[in-house]
């Protein structure tokens, strides 16, 4: 698979086969990632790596545990702007139609956004957090960290989904995986696994920008 192919057909999966992954994949993937750049070489990402009876057990406490109040971070802000917000409400119709979700339907799509504690039945998450004094740049530099992840992945035969949701639970995670709350923030899971490609909420087609609308070309 070269760099364009894993682009293709990256996705965000939410819906895994029960199929193990060789955690020695992982940390293969892992280990390449560490080339991703970052301003003044700060390399900020960190991360715990979950699977098994530690997963399962960090699963069920937080299938008994409401989300905590506030949250670790707030990911809403483009909200506030109509563009962005029907980007959002696009995605969503088409996802949810995808799987014969009926817009007025709240309970199943409560139901659907709770399958987030479950990581979508993926058989590894990594949890990803760093120090709380990480600024923006740092941010972006986990970012370009997380993008080289999983674009190894699929080099792999695996796929991925990245969880901001997990934020909603940050405390708990961070309990569990022996992180300092007051020194870290959680930033994200990230789902690792088989994807079942045949299952619907995978195969909808995800509706992007014209490059024209983002991209202005000068000489």
């Amino acid at each position: 698979m070269n760099v364009s192919q894993a682009v293709e057909t990256r996705r965000s999966v939410r819906a895994f086969l029960d199929k193990p992954v060789d955690m020695a994949i992982v940390r293969r993937v892992l280990d390449l990632a560490r080339l991703a750049p970052s301003g003044c070489n700060f390399q900020p990402w960190r991360a715990t790596v979950l699977s098994g009876k530690k997963l399962r057990e960090l699963q069920d406490a937080m299938a008994a545990s409401k989300p905590q109040d506030p949250i670790e971070y707030s990911w809403s802000e483009p909200e506030q702007s109509p563009e962005h917000l029907q980007r959002l409400k696009e995605l969503g119709g088409i996802m949810y139609n995808a799987m014969g979700i009926e817009r007025g339907d709240k309970s199943a799509r409560e139901e659907f956004a709770r399958q987030n504690i479950y990581s979508f039945d993926a058989p590894v998450v990594m949890m990803v957090h760093f120090e709380r004094f990480m600024g923006p740049p740092q941010w972006s530099d986990v970012g370009m960290w997380l993008q080289t992840i999983m674009l190894l992945l699929r080099e792999e035969g695996l796929h991925s989904c990245p969880q901001e949701w997990m934020a909603q639970y940050a405390r708990l995670i961070k309990s569990h995986i022996g992180v300092s709350d007051e020194e870290q923030i959680l930033f994200c899971g990230l789902a690792i696994g088989y994807g079942d490609m045949d299952a619907p909420v995978n195969n909808f087609s995800r509706p992007r920008v014209p490059l024209e609308e983002q991209v202005k070309f000068i000489s």
